[in-house]
């Protein structure tokens, strides 16, 4: 199977326009990443995927207060900025418990 040069080039340029496409709606996938006041949202699977630690105790983190969270259309989110407070609370609270010890 021959393909001349002009075929070929027609074709690649079919494809590029294609990717080309693909990478405007991942750019715009992107922007539209769920937000709050430009601040980025996670829901519960991110949380659980980035502080490995089972639902019960994110769902105890809430209860207690000590993770804010936000109702949106049922689903729970949590603001990145509170997720990094929460985490450096908790590493300070650890720093602390092993100086008294």
């Amino acid at each position: 199977m021959n393909i001349d040069r002009i075929e070929f080039l027609a074709w690649m340029e079919r494809l590029m326009g294609r990717l080309d496409i693909l990478a405007d709606n991942i750019d715009d996938l992107q922007k539209k990443r769920n937000n709050i006041d430009g601040e980025e949202l996670l829901d519960n699977q991110d949380l659980l995927q980035m502080l490995k630690i089972s639902s019960r105790s994110l769902q105890r983190y809430r209860s207690s207060g000590k993770l804010p969270y936000y109702t949106i259309s049922g689903k729970l989110y949590y603001k990145l900025s509170d997720v990094h407070q929460f985490i450096r609370d908790s590493f300070n609270q650890h720093s602390s418990r092993q100086k008294a010890i």
